[in-house]
């Protein structure tokens, strides 16, 4: 594979990962390999990253897909790649003259993973890259290695790491750094035990690079960077995120609400303008001899919607919801006024806890389950019944010029779906829309009565914050 190949596949990659990347960006990116040379890899990665890269938040999904394309051993003949040198029939970090460490590996599982600890605490006292690149390279192929069919052979990281156990050399490096020394303070010491446990985690980052290199060699590039790469924070699906993942996703949302205030703001200028008055536009054209030339719009008077959220928080669906609150809240200088109401089975309003939820975003759906009425004697998921006392208690906040989100999965727990109720608020408000954070194919199955509801009101799927954000800054009216 050239190196021109690599860098078409790196693009063709981040591109599948959301990346926005054109041409021009593409040819960029070569002429700054032309520019830095294939010598030093890592000045390669910081080129690639300039030309194509339009901020830092993407650059660890970057730094994976790179490490794909540009690995740092070689595993196939002939494939040529560029960013490392190595004389051939030698791994890299080898010396020609000692010969292929692989041939005086020991065949017995015990004792190779005791010689490769003991390697792996030489290098890491020694801070040796090289060498630790090639032992996370010995070890992914002695200890990583499972399956039995050429169909079914891999390498996992996890069963390398489980077995090699780096973690557990800290005391033994420990003692390597401190001998030849007069002792050393407990500070010191502290200081010492850190850049220790960095130098391990960033070997544990090497075993997993080098564990996708060779899938990504057997099962090919493009489908490993795909599959096995994570995405970026706005394709975290909301139903799968973790709490890393969701602190990472808050942590999108000012970002996202500025790029949707710009959008909605130039959706407001345009609509400002109005559409063409025919009668006064064919009138001022007697004037030109029955020619149009001077189309005359109808002004529009400017004025900003009303948006009320209605928010499932319960179960999985609370990290979505959350997050839409917490976006919408920051967009809300868009809005003439923002309402939102929580529900579980009972409905309640939230406006104040989510204006103040800014400054801690992660304590939102605790401070919500604890200060407001959202269950009643049991703590499953009821829309029926929370629909029906919005429309009893909060009625008055629909109005001509309000547009409901209602976010939730529509699952009902086998309970009545109140459908009059979701009708009375479509016919009070401007337009309402719902969000499912599931997919289409699950709607209607199992305790979902998704397809019920969607016949009374627009119901559109809404998985991750990139969906999210295309959903609000299209059919928000202006």
């Amino acid at each position: 594979m050239t190196a021109a190949d690599r860098v078409t596949g790196l693009v063709r990659a981040l591109r599948a990962h959301g990346f926005g990347i054109g041409t021009g960006e593409t040819v960029d990116a070569g002429l700054a390999l032309e520019a830095v040379g294939f010598d030093d890899r890592e000045r390669m990665r910081a080129a690639l990253a300039a030309t194509l890269l339009h901020g830092e938040d993407r650059r660890p999904v970057f730094d994976r897909v790179f490490d794909l394309y540009f690995p740092l051993v070689e595993a196939l003949p002939g494939d040529e790649v560029p960013g490392r040198t190595e004389t051939a029939g030698h791994p890299a970090g080898a010396d020609p003259g000692d010969g292929d460490p692989a041939a005086d590996r020991p065949t017995d599982p015990a004792r190779l993973r005791e010689q490769l600890r003991e390697r792996l605490a030489a290098a890491l006292a020694a801070g040796d890259d090289a060498a630790l690149n090639q032992l996370a390279g010995e070890a992914v192929g002695g200890l990583g290695g499972y399956g039995s069919s050429p169909g079914s052979d891999g390498w996992s990281s996890y069963q390398t790491l489980s077995r090699l156990r780096p973690e557990t050399l800290l005391v033994r490096v420990r003692a390597m750094l401190r001998e030849g020394t007069d002792g050393a303070s407990e500070f010191a010491d502290r200081l010492t035990d850190d850049e220790i446990r960095r130098r391990i985690e960033d070997f544990r980052a090497r075993v997993r690079t080098e564990a996708r290199r060779r899938v990504a060699e057997r099962q090919g590039r493009d489908r490993v960077a795909r599959r096995a790469v994570g995405t970026t924070p706005d394709r975290i699906d909301f139903l799968l995120a973790g709490r890393d993942q969701l602190d990472e996703l808050r942590r999108t949302v000012r970002p996202l609400a500025r790029r949707l205030a710009t959008r909605l703001a130039a959706r407001r200028r345009k609509a400002a303008r109005g559409e063409i008055d025919l009668r006064r536009t064919l009138r001022r054209s007697l004037s030109t001899g029955g020619v149009p030339m001077r189309p005359v719009l109808r002004q529009r008077r400017p004025g900003r919607p009303e948006l009320v959220l209605l928010c499932d928080v319960s179960g999985s669906v609370a990290g979505f919801a959350h997050f839409t609150m917490l976006l919408v809240q920051a967009l809300h200088d868009q809005f003439s006024r923002v309402r939102v109401f929580a529900f579980v089975n009972r409905t309640d309003e939230v406006t104040d806890l989510v204006a103040r939820g800014r400054a801690d975003p992660a304590g939102l759906g605790e401070r919500i389950l604890a200060e407001a009425t959202v269950t009643g004697w049991h703590g499953q998921s009821d829309y029926g019944t929370a629909l029906d006392e919005f429309t009893e208690r909060h009625l008055g906040a629909l109005g001509p010029r309000t547009v409901v989100f209602v976010l939730g999965d529509a699952r009902t727990n086998n309970s009545d779906p109140r459908l009059p109720a979701l009708a009375l608020i479509a016919e009070r408000a401007r337009r309402v829309y719902w969000l499912n954070p599931e997919q289409r194919s699950l709607w209607s199955t199992g305790d979902s009565v998704a397809h019920a509801y969607a016949e009374l009101v627009d119901m559109r799927p809404c998985r991750d914050a990139r969906q999210l954000g295309e959903l609000i800054g299209r059919l928000l009216p202006v």
